[in-house]
């Protein structure tokens, strides 16, 4: 049996944390949360990470920014941005800096499902 790929969850609202955990790993996937890019960053996950997922806006480094950073360093694996005040402007901006795709919140379970399974298998 495979390993279940790892989802590294960053946002600075603990509730979206945990039940954006609680619905990846009902798909089978294996999770770990930050409440920042910095405890994300210095924790080490991005060498077990498959590919990450992390809201736009937070205190500190933000999401855009913390992409920006991880294509710097070469990590191979795909960001996904959520965001509760979207616009085509900052979906501009965070596809340009080399994120997978950009969510709005709330987004529903298929939709957060469909996202992964194309970042992370191509389908």
């Amino acid at each position: 049996m495979s390993k279940p790929f790892l989802i590294a969850i960053i946002d600075d609202d603990e509730a979206i944390r945990v039940a954006t955990a609680s619905l990846l790993r009902s798909f089978g996937y294996d999770t770990r949360v930050f409440a920042s890019a910095e405890e994300f960053l210095d924790s080490g996950a991005e060498r077990e990470a498959a590919c990450l997922l992390t809201d736009v806006q937070m205190p500190g480094i933000g999401g855009i920014e913390l992409q920006r950073l991880l294509a710097e360093r070469s990590c191979p694996f795909p960001v996904v941005l959520m965001t509760a005040f979207g616009g085509s402007d900052l979906r501009h901006r965070a596809l340009a800096a080399g994120a997978f795709r950009v969510l709005d919140k709330p987004f529903d379970g298929e939709t957060i499902f469909q996202c992964l399974r194309e970042a992370l298998l191509g389908n």
